[in-house]
């Protein structure tokens, strides 16, 4: 019988780049999903990783409704209810897999300390972390973070729970909504480097 299969290179190339994006995609949730394969896991055990977590899904919107307060949670974008879910959905993986973190840092914003507590049942406030989207200083938060994670030796691991353009400064690349990236200081360019990613 005839396959009606197409080979991937005669594909239109939006419908490709379709195709890819869902098998990252589907990779990446594996990464979470299954504690004993892969890289994502591996690197945690060994130790000596920076993990910089997107906060966790939110309800619509882009940044935060005008006049917001860092004080008053109910001024700002929150988390869903699927965002709370993922949040502890994460936590769950790294109880699964054993990992633990030597330090849990978050921005100020409320859908990051919410998405660390839900995960992680603890965060820490460290402004180096704070968006940069509408307010703060891109250069000099960068730099904040690059230095202080500079000394982050294995068996430790970090978890830095921050927004999109926060993570996108320092590794050069955009996470979704909820995703991992783990990282390891020390590239000759200054950035983080992405090793390995997931989303649940």
């Amino acid at each position: 019988m005839a396959s009606n299969a197409q080979p991937l290179n005669t594909m239109p190339a939006l419908h490709r780049r379709h195709l890819l994006a869902a098998g990252l995609a589907w990779s990446a949730g594996r990464a979470l999903a299954t504690p004993d394969d892969g890289p994502f896991w591996r690197l945690l055990r060994e130790g000596g990783c920076v993990v910089l977590m997107r906060h966790a899904l939110t309800e619509p919107g882009i940044g935060d409704p005008p006049g917001f307060r860092l004080d008053q949670c109910s001024s700002q974008r929150r988390l869903s209810d699927e965002g709370r879910a993922q949040a502890r959905r994460v936590g769950k993986a790294f109880e699964r897999a054993g990992v633990t973190l030597a330090e849990v840092r978050s921005s100020a914003w409320c859908r990051c300390t919410d998405t660390a507590d839900l995960a992680f049942g603890r965060h820490t406030v460290w402004a180096p972390l704070n968006s940069f989207f509408q307010t703060g200083d891109r250069d000099s938060q960068t730099s904040a973070v690059l230095q202080a994670v500079a000394g982050v030796r294995a068996p430790a691991n970090w978890m830095l729970v921050t927004h999109q353009v926060n993570i996108t400064a320092l590794t050069g690349e955009t996470p979704a909504m909820g995703e991992l990236f783990v990282t390891r200081p020390g590239a000759p360019d200054g950035r983080l480097p992405v090793l390995a990613r997931g989303n649940p």
